[in-house]
């Protein structure tokens, strides 16, 4: 099952008369009401009636409908609020009586707030049948009492509480709701400067992966920014107004991506991921890990690796064992852990966007906390930040030894993301929890890929990836 919000409209009567009429491709037969608000009496009485001309006469459901939107001296200029729900193709076969489709349009509306018991002077709404797979409900915004009813975020609360009723009752569920921890989408300006200059990737986001590289390599702020300016990037730093020398942001930039006059383009931190803003990051950085290098050798760095192996195994126990209990704390450990194997990536495969850094980004957008939040530090997530700082300190994989280290740390780190989709699923977060899954599979058959030889790059021979000829426009409606 599926919803759609519609946009706000200005005329009750205009929108019924399209429902109740044969719609743009006759597909709308024998329309009636088989829901409607608390305290709205008998839905026969409801029932547009049949005139002696063969028209149907809306004036009083209309009027019924706008009742509380009149009674108020500045009602809001779209009042009118219009959703449908739609049977997915699969459940199409079944067939739902009119109460049965009542009852689900009412739970549906009784979660996101509109329909209220009778005793709760609410809104008023009403659900119109018109086919065997779906119907449309028709509210106005403002309550029987006279405050106005905004609805605000109505998309991803309407399907998420779709996606529960769906579950309720057996229904494919065709959309899980939003978990707001998507990235910003680059604009179709960006995919097409990067399809005319043959570029694999937009600059955003292969800023985003070089500064997430400096991020899990990085113990404070300065050596941060130093090893920004070590990948080859452009940085400038965003000096306070009030208190002088104080940084409060950064910038950074491609040295080829540059304007028609020959300016740098330069995204700000919170631009490529909300976690990626400078105050964020000095969240991260909180931590008590050491800034002293120590001495690099094959010996070191394959324990190194072990002892990241170790942290990593108990840091997917911890996960599981507070996925309920603690959510915070596993969350803590997640981001941490996504910083080490970020490190990995970077330890195996460079600068190149290989097949582990791909499945990094993939596990970076299971461990991501809504809206970019960083939770606070526990003694696993400090654990875990210092052994990703150690990880990229001890440089590229060269040999046997430390390369069946890292494969080892890989099996691990698909154990971790394991019990990520396990915490994801307690949260119902269900879009990153099926990124989790995607991301254990992918080290999974890196790890056990036959005949690896030592020192190297998991990077394969470059293949066809999507293409960014004909890019989609963004919607920006809502």
């Amino acid at each position: 099952m599926i919803s759609r919000v519609h946009p706000r409209g200005r005329r009750v009567a205009g929108l019924l008369r399209y429902l109740y009429g044969p719609g743009r491709r006759e597909e709308h037969r024998n329309p009636r009401l088989v829901a409607a608000w608390d305290g709205a009496g008998d839905l026969q009485s409801l029932e547009p009636r049949i005139t002696a001309a063969g028209k149907r006469d809306f004036r009083r459901l209309v009027t019924l409908l706008e009742e509380p939107v009149r009674r108020i001296e500045r009602p809001p200029k779209r009042y009118v609020w219009h959703t449908s729900m739609r049977l997915a193709p699969e459940d199409r076969a079944r067939t739902f009586s009119d109460e049965t489709w009542g009852h689900m349009a009412r739970e549906m509306l009784r979660e996101i707030g509109v329909a209220t018991p009778a005793d709760d002077e609410g809104l008023r709404w009403v659900v119109v049948r018109h086919g065997d797979d779906h119907v449309h409900i028709v509210a106005t915004l403002v309550r029987e009492d006279g405050r106005i009813s905004w609805l605000r975020n109505d998309y991803p609360r309407t399907v998420a509480a779709t996606y529960d009723v769906a579950r309720r009752y057996g229904l494919r569920r065709a959309v899980a709701p939003a978990d707001r921890t998507a990235h910003r989408r680059p604009s179709a300006a960006e995919l097409n400067k990067s399809a005319r200059r043959g570029r694999r990737e937009t600059p955003r986001d292969e800023l985003r992966r070089r500064v997430r590289m400096a991020v899990a390599g990085a113990a404070t702020e300065t050596e941060f920014f130093d090893r920004v300016r070590g990948a080859g990037l452009l940085l400038r730093l965003r000096n306070s107004t009030t208190a002088s020398g104080q940084v409060t942001g950064y910038a950074v930039a491609l040295p080829a991506d540059l304007t028609a006059d020959g300016m740098p383009v330069y995204y700000g931190g919170g631009k490529l991921a909300a976690d990626l803003a400078l105050p964020k990051l000095r969240r991260r950085w909180a931590s008590p890990a050491s800034t002293d290098v120590p001495p690099v050798g094959r010996a070191e760095r394959t324990a190194a690796l072990a002892d990241a192996a170790r942290v990593t195994r108990a840091a997917a126990d911890e996960i599981r064992q507070t996925a309920y209990a603690d959510p915070a704390r596993a969350q803590a450990a997640a981001l941490a852990a996504s910083d080490l194997l970020t490190a990995l990536a970077y330890t195996v495969e460079g600068d190149r966007r290989g097949n582990l850094t791909r499945v990094a980004e993939t596990f970076d957008k299971a461990a991501r906390d809504i809206r970019g939040r960083v939770v606070g530090h526990t003694g696993r997530s400090y654990e875990l930040r210092a052994m990703s700082r150690l990880v990229v300190l001890m440089g590229r994989v060269s040999g046997d030894g430390d390369m069946l280290a890292a494969l080892a740390l890989m099996m691990d780190l698909a154990r971790l993301a394991d019990a990520l989709e396990h915490l994801r699923h307690a949260q119902r977060r269900l879009h990153q929890a099926q990124a989790a899954r995607s991301a254990a599979a992918a080290l999974r058959e890196l790890a056990d890929r036959p005949g690896m030889p030592a020192g190297s790059s998991l990077t394969p021979t470059p293949a066809t990836g999507p293409s960014m000829a004909t890019p989609r426009r963004t919607d920006l409606s809502r």
